[in-house]
């Protein structure tokens, strides 16, 4: 009987231990669901920023106002009947 006892308490020792401390424990699973938690919320952001460039694709392939306001502001370049004032403070 003492051996039986013996036998069963160690054999709780063990599964007790892979529960919470071997390789596929409660402790891997709580670090392994904050990793997803922290790629979903890489993954959102990555998806507003794709959203906003698939709308300025969609404007420049459809329009010329976007064109000319990037020709404005990035290249600096003026309309040809448009008079560039320069104001210095």
């Amino acid at each position: 009987m003492k051996l039986l006892i013996g036998l069963l308490g160690a054999f709780t020792v063990i599964l007790q231990y892979q529960l919470w401390l071997g390789e596929d424990s409660v402790r891997a699973l709580n670090m392994l669901e904050e990793e997803v938690q922290a790629q979903q919320a890489i993954n959102s952001e990555l998806e507003a920023r794709n959203r906003l460039l698939e709308i300025e694709v969609i404007d420049l392939k459809n329009g010329l106002e976007a064109v000319e306001e990037r020709a404005r502001s990035e290249l600096g370049m003026i309309g040809e009947d448009e008079v560039f004032y320069l104001i210095i403070e």
